[in-house]
């Protein structure tokens, strides 16, 4: 179609130095050294601005592993986002963003925008789902019909009885609030690393990990953790950690 013909349509430009590839999960992943603008509702893994911001424009439904932009990011429609790295987050007039992970200097919200989750580090999410893991479990299946639930089983009736003040039941009591919240952390590493790139052996592995983690037969994964874990040829820092708090619980038992 000679050019002349196509003025009315739009056109696409890729910048020099941009990147466009889609991981296993058939997520878009979209680096560019400059600014970049999405208009196009859609499921990305990376959406990355070397030097310049990220923008979402009104009526846009975003939804991304990670978002990172040298200056701002800036939300104009909806996002919802594991981690969101940038100089500045704003959020105009009716934009609404859940991120779990904010990083960066400055955020700025419209009285009309709504921002949820905005954790400040990993580790300070990971601590909070661990103290609140009960209440996590606790929560009504009608929360998640049609869905299978989160790693949360339903607890030990046992668990649920009033805490005692002190004496030994309240040391036994502490330990095993101890022991939960330190299976649950595992859980959602462990979790949050099937989301990404383990390959098909450690997928299989970390998938009968988590099932005995659920299971909360902790004899079966005292036997099994340290080979299910080695399975993965590249495990992540934070799956390392895990498997260091196992070796410590088990070490101690």
């Amino acid at each position: 179609m000679p050019m002349e013909d196509s003025k009315n349509f739009p056109t696409m430009i890729i910048p020099h130095g941009t990147e466009v590839s889609v991981n296993e999960q058939g997520q878009l992943s979209i680096k560019t050294p400059g600014n970049l603008v999405i208009q196009n509702s859609g499921v990305y893994s990376v959406i990355e601005s070397g030097s310049g911001s990220v923008r979402i424009d009104p009526n846009v439904q975003v939804e991304a592993i990670s978002v990172e932009a040298a200056d701002s990011c800036f939300v104009a429609g909806e996002l919802t986002a594991w981690r969101v790295h940038a100089d500045k987050i704003i959020l105009e007039k009716g934009a609404q963003a859940n991120i779990m992970l904010q990083e960066s200097e400055t955020l700025e919200l419209d009285r009309n925008a709504r921002l949820v989750g905005n954790f400040a580090s990993e580790k300070e999410l990971y601590l909070m789902l661990g103290r609140f893991s009960r209440q996590l479990r606790d929560l009504p299946d009608g929360l998640f019909a049609g869905q299978p639930r989160s790693a949360f089983q339903t607890p030990d009736p046992a668990l649920t009885d009033a805490t005692p003040s002190s004496g030994p039941e309240a040391r036994k009591e502490t330990g095993e609030q101890q022991r939960e919240e330190m299976l649950a952390l595992v859980r959602v590493i462990v979790e949050r690393e099937l989301a990404g790139t383990v390959g098909e052996n450690g997928q299989r592995a970390l998938e009968e990990l988590l099932g005995l983690l659920r299971s909360g037969n902790t004899e079966a994964l005292s036997g099994s953790y340290a080979g299910l874990i080695a399975s993965v040829s590249k495990p992540s820092n934070d799956l390392q950690k895990a498997q260091a708090m196992l070796d410590r619980f088990f070490k101690s038992a």
